[in-house]
């Protein structure tokens, strides 16, 4: 469970402190989406928000019912995506700063500061940040965004699925199992694969 004591310190002076974090870095297939979340200050989580943690340590259940959750209590968030042709023409790094930075321009608030997952970030906006190695385990407004980055995308690679029936999306949402690693090899990729993305044990260079 986290609290939310690594924000505590900040909202001593700030009000709009705000987490963010992104969803789909790895996978050969789909949009890379971010999320930014800004909580009240002095926010404390209560109810089913006590069980948030970093997403991934999460089952999808408790993801999808923390979700809602998340945004009831905060006070602006979003989630943005970047699809896969663009991953390929600017690579997935440049692709996932610009999801995060999109995110932050679709909140309602302007954030006074900003709390990143990971160890870079290149904001847009002239907004003071701190980046937090596995900051999804470590501040609750960063795994907060974890979640609702990782829901999101979740929910784009399941409506893929409909479309692309033959790849699995739906249960392995673009990483490389082997279910989905067969279909490659015997379907080829299809418009929401990163082209970029080669696969060695096919023989892609």
């Amino acid at each position: 469970m986290l609290s939310t004591d690594f924000e505590t310190p900040l909202w001593e002076k700030l009000s709009r402190v705000c987490g963010i974090d992104e969803a789909g870095r790895g996978p050969l297939a789909g949009p890379v989406v971010a999320a930014a979340v800004v909580f009240p200050r002095h926010f404390r989580p209560s109810g089913l928000l006590e069980q948030l943690d970093d997403s991934k340590r999460l089952t999808a259940e408790l993801r999808d019912e923390l979700a809602p959750a998340i945004r009831e209590a905060a006070a602006s968030w979003s989630a943005e995506a970047v699809d896969a042709k663009t991953i390929d023409q600017i690579n997935i790094l440049q692709a996932t700063m610009l999801a995060m930075n999109r995110a932050i321009e679709s909140l309602d608030v302007t954030p006074e500061f900003l709390l990143v997952d990971g160890n870079r970030f290149r904001p847009v906006l002239s907004i003071p940040f701190e980046t937090v190695v596995k900051g999804d385990s470590k501040v609750f407004s960063i795994a907060a965004a974890s979640v609702l980055a990782k829901t999101r995308r979740d929910e784009l690679m399941t409506a893929c699925a409909a479309e692309f029936p033959e790849y699995g999306f739906e249960s392995h949402f673009g990483y490389p199992t082997a279910r989905h690693v067969e279909a490659i090899a015997r379907q080829g990729r299809c418009t929401i694969h990163r082209k970029s993305f080669k696969l060695r044990k096919l023989g892609e260079k």
